[in-house]
């Protein structure tokens, strides 16, 4: 008699290979970040000045960013250095990343790897640049203008960067809506129509993301919400150029039947 193979081993099995490929996955990516972090440390310094200079060009005269923790010298501009030894890698561990969800995706599917990968990259880079030129002197400007009689305004630095990397994952994640659109209607989740007529939702929550995850001063608010907006009817438009393709079905149907 003939062993009949058992789904139940074949599935674990299955899993088992799917972790220990995940597992890999995780060790790359993390490597890369670990290799660019050494090598951009010597400038860990100037790294971090260039990050506070938008809150330092609009502090008072003589007053300067404050350290409360005796180890903040050091943990903090490794932090900032760690960041941008994140979005130095972050091409590798975005592939990685396919690598991993690949295999079970359709050809077709595949053929989006590259563009969305590069794509994602360069929106959420362009969404942090968008903080760091645009959104953080308006917002610090607020800040410093409203300072109270007799305070003087002197962050933390420490604060300072838990305040500028929520700043930055905020509009890094907004500035990914045109691919996240286009990725959904390519992959046929949803359809333009549908896009379209929940048009009024996103405006409201555009909005309720800009009151949640920027300052509390109007400026900010809108700065973050109106480009929400605009880049959804972004992904709209650039949609029109990626619409999944016809079934094999309708495909067949088209053709001629064999006499």
């Amino acid at each position: 008699m003939t062993d009949q193979p058992d789904p139940a081993a074949s599935a674990q099995e299955t899993f088992i290979s799917h972790l220990v490929e995940l597992r890999t996955r995780i060790i790359r990516a993390s490597a890369a970040i670990l290799v660019v972090l050494v090598l951009l440390f010597p400038w860990a310094k100037e790294i971090y000045a260039a990050l506070a200079a938008p809150l330092l060009k609009v502090l008072p005269a003589g007053a300067t960013m404050i350290a409360t923790d005796v180890t903040g010298t050091f943990l903090v501009p490794l932090k900032v250095t760690a960041m941008a030894a994140f979005l130095v890698a972050l091409p590798y561990v975005l592939w990685q990343v396919w690598a991993f969800v690949a295999p079970g995706l359709y050809q077709h599917e595949k053929r989006l790897a590259i563009p969305v990968i590069f794509s994602s990259f360069v929106f959420f880079l362009i969404g942090m640049t968008f903080a760091y030129f645009v959104v953080f002197p308006v917002a610090f400007g607020f800040f410093a203008a409203y300072a109270p009689a007799g305070v003087t305004m002197m962050t933390d630095i420490d604060k300072y960067l838990s305040f500028v990397l929520a700043m930055f994952l905020a509009f890094g994640v907004t500035f990914e809506v045109p691919v996240v659109v286009i990725v959904l209607v390519r992959l046929g989740v949803v359809t333009i129509p549908k896009l379209k007529s929940i048009r009024s939702y996103v405006i409201v929550g555009a909005f309720v993301a800009g009151a949640i995850f920027t300052p509390p001063d109007v400026v900010s608010q809108l700065l973050l919400a109106i480009p929400l907006w605009l880049l959804y009817e972004l992904g709209i438009l650039m949609a029109r150029f990626a619409l999944p393709p016809a079934p094999a079905g309708d495909a067949a149907a088209d053709e001629p039947a064999a006499k």
